[in-house]
């Protein structure tokens, strides 16, 4: 990871802004394992962060994505990162969402003994509730269904 990268990303997501009409301010910084690009919440209007996040977090979950796919496409390996888009909290309020979805869920394993289906997850939160509940060594995780329907389950190991 450096700082090329980091601008690359801020950079992409400044011109995503400005071709949708937005105001364009990012603010770049380095986690331990990838950028977090957070979008200027001053400069835009209740109206405009409702649609950037989207419902559920739709809008904002499409943005990294197409972020991630876009800034590493043909690169090698060892050049490629990870970004993640924030905006208003979004990012950090819905973690702690998972993490009390996670606590719930294994409870409810653990109180019946039975599996526990958890509500739709997007890909990227599903995989980051299964990293949550890693550290459970009583519990096992997967996924069952289809898009747009697939479910997280958790069940006793």
């Amino acid at each position: 990871m450096n700082d090329t990268q980091m601008q690359r990303g801020r950079q992409w997501l400044e011109q995503l802004l400005r071709l949708a009409n937005l105001p364009q301010g990012v603010e770049a910084r380095q986690d331990v394992d990838c950028y977090w690009l957070n979008v200027d919440r001053d400069r835009l209007s209740a109206e405009q962060i409702e649609l950037l996040i989207g419902a559920n977090g739709e809008t904002i979950d499409a943005i990294q994505y197409l972020a991630n796919t876009t800034l590493n496409l043909g690169r090698p390996s060892e050049e490629q990162a990870a970004y993640t888009i924030e905006l208003d909290g979004y990012r950090q309020r819905r973690q702690q969402e998972l993490q009390t979805l996670a606590e719930q869920a294994a409870q409810a394993v653990r109180e019946s003994g039975e599996e526990f289906e958890m509500q739709p997850l997007s890909s990227a939160e599903r995989r980051q509730v299964h990293n949550l509940l890693k550290e459970y060594a009583d519990l096992k995780t997967y996924s069952r269904g289809e898009e747009p329907n697939r479910r997280l389950v958790v069940c006793p190991r």
